[in-house]
């Protein structure tokens, strides 16, 4: 498994990442033996980038982790996320909300000091607090943390986030449904030596090609339930688009795609492929999905024209049917 260092931090970061909101159950129940078999998997196949928040599961993705590194230590970058729980969201970001936070990580994941902490999706007013990263940087200074970024909903939530002198890493909504922030946010981050972090890099399971028209989710399962951005952000969620129309977008890229080629392994390299990203933190809900992300890791970059060829694809059917801000 290749590795890349994560912008200025120094982390090592395996380029397939471990995505752990499932492990919080919002994917539809998980189980306890399921999830640690997830763990498990993704320790046999040199995925050592796991990250996960405090609101997984109201803490159950933390805590299965911490027991997992406890019975199981291994060198692995556990990262986590603070900023939406109501304890903090959407305007209580004080120095006291936000330690009680930390510690509460600190407590699940049975760490003394956490490798990054990530500003989680939070208003972009609060992003924008001066005070609010100062105080990451005293958690840092105290040995609570070791790093600190931002995870956000948007490209210029981004780029208003370059300027922060201690800002590692940014975590952002980016695939092949989602492709603007390679000429704007990408070279950017890297002049800055700021860390990428994909999310959702197969569109919530879109881009595994396995969804049809008919597919149901459980009640439980934010696919079911924020279809259209009711409860949160609608780019969260099938990277915005509308189920319907993202079947039908997917079938069309089904016919660019090496026909041998799952589309998921596709999906991933074409981000690998991205100079300055990082790491990519793919979610798997069973342990062979955990293998078969593993796989892209090892595929041949893909060739200039079906760069141009993708590209070409998502300005022309993809980018207009997206709702909410890019």
């Amino acid at each position: 498994m290749e590795t890349r260092i994560l912008g200025k931090s120094g982390l090592k970061a395996s380029v397939i990442g471990l995505g752990c909101w499932q492990l919080g159950g919002d994917f539809g129940p998980q189980g306890q033996q399921n999830a640690t078999a997830i763990l498990a998997t993704a320790d046999k196949n040199q995925i050592s980038f796991w990250d996960t928040a405090d609101v997984y599961g109201a803490g159950l993705s933390e805590k299965t982790i911490g027991e997992w590194q406890a019975s199981t230590p291994a060198e692995r970058t556990i990262v986590t996320k603070l900023g939406r729980d109501d304890s903090l969201f959407p305007n209580k970001y004080t120095r006291d909300t936000m330690l009680a936070s930390i510690e509460g990580s600190l407590e699940r994941l049975q760490l003394n000091c956490l490798d990054l902490v990530q500003l989680h999706c939070i208003p972009p007013k609060a992003l924008q607090n001066d005070s609010l990263w100062q105080i990451l940087e005293d958690f840092r200074s105290q040995g609570l943390i070791k790093h600190y970024g931002a995870s956000v909903e948007t490209i210029e939530e981004g780029l208003s986030c370059l300027d922060k002198p201690g800002l590692t890493s940014l975590q952002i909504i980016f695939n092949l449904f989602r492709q603007d922030a390679i000429t704007t946010l990408l070279p950017q981050a890297a002049a800055a030596d700021i860390g990428i972090i994909v999310r959702l890099p197969l569109a919530s399971g879109l881009l595994s090609g396995k969804f049809a028209h008919d597919t149901q989710f459980s009640e439980g399962d934010h696919r079911h339930y924020n279809k259209e951005g009711e409860f949160f952000n609608v780019g969260e969620t099938f990277s915005g688009l509308p189920f319907e129309q993202a079947i039908k977008l997917v079938q069309q890229l089904q016919t660019i795609a090496p026909p041998k080629l799952p589309l998921a392994q596709f999906a991933l390299r074409w981000l690998l492929d991205q100079p300055q990203v990082t790491t990519v933190i793919a979610g798997a809900s069973t342990p062979e999905q955990v293998v078969q992300n593993a796989k892209a890791a090892a595929l041949k970059p893909l060739s200039v024209d079906l760069h141009t060829q993708l590209q070409t694809f998502y300005h022309e059917n993809v980018r207009s049917q997206v709702r909410g801000t890019i």
